[in-house]
């Protein structure tokens, strides 16, 4: 059966592949299963045949036969789970894998998240500085422990896994923020990540859409 997944038609990033939708196209580009892009306006997303597939109105969503899912890490863990080549043969292995895919969207994301919207949202307030040198503060904490984890390896724990594909999704947030170079590991990580042919072909194919949209 095909595999639908939805995403932006006009993505709000300019094609730097920070989308949510592009973590489920990396992961199947892993695992090796073709699938459809079925691409949506803002408007759309909002709309009644969209929210029923994802409550919240958002992106990605992933259809495949009679089974529908919502939110970028259940349905990369979903293909992890059907496909060999994202998660360990051994059951403890494959435990810490899907461990880590969880630190990365519950402890390491957030408060990249909360940086990214208070440099819209809160720019012009008197607190600004003040509350994003806490932030900055925040994440260093957390690149701390992580960059201490990695140390000199190659990836988390073992081969290439679900849990670095996610976590170098969420790094990625930091390139233009400089909070990432005080971690020459990190960085490097980071890279291993984006040089893997499979991140390299959903990339392209993200940022074709914001070529045709532009």
């Amino acid at each position: 059966m095909a595999i639908t997944i939805t995403a932006f038609a006009q993505s709000p990033d300019r094609g730097r592949g920070l989308a949510r939708d592009m973590g489920v196209r990396w992961a199947l580009e892993e695992v090796g299963q073709p699938y459809v892009v079925r691409l949506l306006y803002f408007a759309q997303m909002k709309e009644a045949p969209h929210r029923s597939l994802h409550p919240f109105g958002q992106i990605p969503t992933y259809e495949e036969g009679d089974l529908r899912l919502f939110e970028s890490g259940a349905i990369i863990l979903h293909i992890a789970r059907q496909h060999p080549g994202l998660l360990p043969d051994d059951d403890i292995a494959r435990g810490r894998a899907i461990s880590w895919m969880f630190a990365a969207l519950s402890t390491v994301e957030p408060p990249i998240l909360h940086r990214e919207s208070a440099m819209f949202t809160e720019r012009d307030k008197p607190w600004h500085v003040e509350r994003l040198r806490m932030m900055d503060d925040q994440i260093h904490h957390r690149l701390d422990v992580l960059s201490k984890h990695l140390g000199d390896a190659e990836w988390l724990d073992g081969a290439f896994s679900a849990g670095d594909l996610l976590m170098v999704i969420v790094l990625r947030r930091l390139t233009t923020s400089g909070l990432l170079t005080a971690y020459p590991n990190l960085c490097a990580y980071v890279a291993r990540g984006e040089a893997r042919p499979a991140f390299q072909h959903a990339f392209a194919d993200q940022l074709a859409v914001f070529a045709q949209s532009s």
